[in-house]
């Protein structure tokens, strides 16, 4: 027998020095992040002189209680010698019941009196419609900005300049996401148009051409785009590599904390609800900037006096009238975004749900069979968690905060089906219509690909589906689900009007809007259906929903998590909503697993010209051409690469190890000493490999046996990429 011995533990102190480093290195990093963070209030005085400084926030969402200290920011950096304009990037009219009760007249209130210049528009400012916009903004004291069109023509001035008093001409730019369109009421914004795409991008160069032209030193693009894929092709992100002349973009929408894009875009955002505030220091000489960073607000202890009394007396006021407590909950409520709401059923979503259905039908029948009426809510609209104790008026405003009222409405079961379709779409990213549900059991297969048609649904930037390929409506209310039956769905008069993904709703011919608030029905729900306790049946969710990776991969399997582990991370796929976790994992389909763990680099050349069994234009084309001009795995004597063999476990390792070795993940020493039983039929050309994959954990026999010629199936390899991709 032959014994293989490598230097385990030198690969694993290898491992700890590495990984104690890298702790090392981003507790350093830190570290300088919050002494670079507190700039403003460390500087001593003077010391920002000739310098303009730009602060910013995003996505507020009524998180009053913090503007205290951005005012006292502001005035420290004044202190400190800069010119300081201070902007936002939109949604600040809604969120916590402190602005959302006044329909975001607080709000206004509070960012005059903590001193902002410029503002753009969220897609939340629209909520409570264009007429309450145009309202409030009366009152404000900075320059709002963005490229809303109403009735075809621009709504507000599309750009502004700000000249600083050291001669600093910054040229702001506003922009809003056009989701804007689908996730505001349609009926409450009628006229109003929002751009994406090329006119987005033509748009924003234009004017920041228009900027430069009138004397802007920078141009600054005030977005609420966000970086999501779910808002492809319209982010930031997109924005910036479709378009010129824009220095800067200060961002929002998606809730994300960065000082820079994916791949070193200027983009900033601060993340949300006040966590952070934007900071971008401008040299006045140069007419450059020099530096951008993020200051977190619990390290700024100052508060402006002024704008401190009245945020206080805001909240005092909204929790005098809806402070007092009407129920209790024994468990704890799950409100979060994701995962939550909008990638899976939540037990909140539960409560919602039935809360609506029960107001809805127990005065009387409606127009179909009681087995024939279910519910339905966007988990967008659920904005909160509810913590278990007790609950008040001013936590179910949280958590429905936008004053949408109970609709119901009549449709096909075909239209029913196509609406979860299109609203679980790009699960397991998540999706603000994700749809939360009562009376309906339905499943979804993510590895099943979203069959979408050409067009978007009209007036959306989302697309409907062309054939239902990812949603099955397992039963409805405990019966058998037919396309052909006409059902009543209770739901809320957002999605009613069309709203996010939920377009077919709207063509139903019979639309009810009860007027009832949502927040009361879910109010009386819980006070005279629970007698005022959600109690233990409410402490998870029911299994409304069923989400799976693929139809045949049970989420019982050993290899289940590996596989929604690498179709998450898109390192491999199915077909048909099939992962065939038992077939055999062929030479091509392990490359173009590997190619895609390598980012998908470019390539040239024709995979023909290189194996004369390959075929150009397939599927692992740019894969295998990349394997073999790297060194990972070659071809045969006879000029072929055989790209359907099945790949045996002994070149699996081969293979496995070429990649590390390529991606430099391989140190010095490796080893464990073997004591497969069948040690001796592993050749000598796989030896090292095998050495190499097993003491690297990638591969481990089974009974003390490797089983070198042993095929791969795909569910084994599911498990190795994962753990490499670790």
């Amino acid at each position: 027998m032959r014994h293989c011995f490598c230097n385990l533990s030198a690969i694993r102190r290898k491992k700890i020095k590495e990984d104690t480093m890298k702790k090392l290195v981003a507790l350093l990093l830190a570290v300088v992040l919050v002494l670079g963070l507190m700039t403003g209030a460390l500087a001593a005085d003077g010391e920002l002189a000739g310098k303009t400084v730009i602060l910013h926030t995003n996505d507020v969402h009524g998180a009053i209680g913090l503007y205290a200290k951005v005012a006292a920011l502001k005035k420290d950096y004044a202190e400190k010698g800069a010119d300081v304009i201070l902007v936002d990037a939109g949604d600040f009219i809604q969120g916590t019941p402190y602005v959302s009760d006044s329909q975001g007249k607080t709000a206004i209130e509070l960012m005059n009196a903590a001193g902002y210049d410029v503002a753009t528009f969220g897609n939340h400012e629209f909520d409570y419609g264009f007429a309450n916009l145009q309202t409030i903004f009366k009152d404000a004291k900075f320059k709002v900005i963005g490229n809303i069109q109403y009735n075809g023509k621009l709504a507000f001035d599309g750009t502004t300049t700000v000249t600083t008093a050291g001669g600093v001409k910054v040229g702001f730019l506003g922009l809003t996401t056009p989701e804007t369109a689908t996730k505001a009421h349609p009926a409450k914004i009628q006229g109003v148009t929002f751009m994406a795409r090329d006119e987005l991008y033509n748009f924003a160069t234009q004017e920041a051409a228009a900027l430069k032209k009138g004397g802007a030193d920078v141009v600054i693009a005030l977005t609420h785009l966000g970086v999501d894929e779910e808002s492809n092709p319209n982010r930031s992100t997109d924005l910036y590599a479709r378009s010129t002349g824009i220095d800067f973009i200060i961002d929002g929408h998606s809730h994300t904390v960065m000082t820079e894009g994916e791949n070193k875009e200027p983009i900033q955002s601060t993340g949300t609800a006040l966590e952070n505030v934007g900071v971008i220091v401008i040299d006045n000489a140069t007419k450059k900037i020099e530096k951008n960073e993020l200051v977190k607000l619990e390290g700024v202890k100052a508060e402006d006096e002024t704008v401190k009394a009245l945020a206080d007396k805001i909240i005092t006021d909204v929790d005098t009238r809806l402070g007092e407590v009407f129920a209790k909950t024994e468990v704890d409520l799950d409100g979060n975004r994701d995962p939550g709401v909008r990638t899976k059923e939540t037990n909140l979503g539960d409560l919602i749900t039935d809360g609506i259905l029960w107001y809805a039908t127990k005065d009387g029948k409606l127009d179909v069979p009681t087995d024939h009426v279910v519910a339905l809510t966007n988990g967008g609209g659920i904005r909160a968690s509810i913590k278990a104790g007790d609950i008040s008026m001013k936590d179910i405003n949280t958590v429905l905060p936008f004053g949408n009222t109970v609709a119901v409405i009549y449709i096909s079961g075909a239209s029913l089906l196509e609406a979860l379709e299109a609203s679980t779409y790009s699960l397991p990213t998540a999706i603000g219509g994700f749809p939360q549900v009562s009376g309906i059991r339905y499943t979804v297969v993510t590895g099943a690909k979203y069959d979408a048609n050409a067009e978007t649904y009209p007036g959306s930037t989302y697309y409907g589906p062309k054939s239902i390929k990812r949603v099955t409506i397992d039963s409805i209310n405990g019966k058998a689900f037919n396309p052909k039956d006409t059902y009543a769905v209770v739901t809320n008069d957002f999605t009613a009007a069309g709203g996010d993904t939920y377009y077919t709703l709207k063509t139903s011919p019979k639309i009810v809007d009860t007027g009832v608030p949502m927040d009361t029905a879910v109010v009386e729900y819980i006070k005279t259906k629970l007698g005022g306790v959600v109690g233990k049946s409410y402490a998870s969710a029911q299994n409304r929903i069923a989400i799976k990776s693929y139809t045949d991969v049970v989420s019982t399997a050993w290899y289940a998590k590996y596989v929604d582990d690498v179709t998450a991370k898109e390192l491999m796929g199915g077909s048909n909503g099939k992962f065939d976790p038992n077939g055999n994992m062929n030479r091509a389909m392990l490359v173009t697993v590997l190619y895609r763990m390598a980012g998908s680099p470019d390539v040239e050349g024709k995979v023909s010209e290189k194996f004369k069994d390959c075929k150009d234009g397939a599927y692992y084309e740019k894969a295998v051409l990349w394997a073999a001009a790297n060194g990972i795995v070659g071809g045969y004597s006879d000029g072929t690469f055989k790209p359907t063999n099945p790949v045996n476990r002994q070149e699996l390792a081969k293979i496995l190890y070429g990649y590390d070795v390529f991606a430099k993940r391989v140190g010095q020493d490796f080893a464990v000493e073997l004591t497969y039983t069948d040690l001796d039929s592993i050749p000598d050309w796989a030896l090292e490999a095998v050495n190499y994959c097993s003491a690297a954990g990638y591969l481990q026999g089974s009974n003390g046996v490797f089983n070198p010629k042993g095929k791969t199936t795909r569910c084994q390899a599911a498990k190795v990429l994962s753990v490499m991709a670790a």
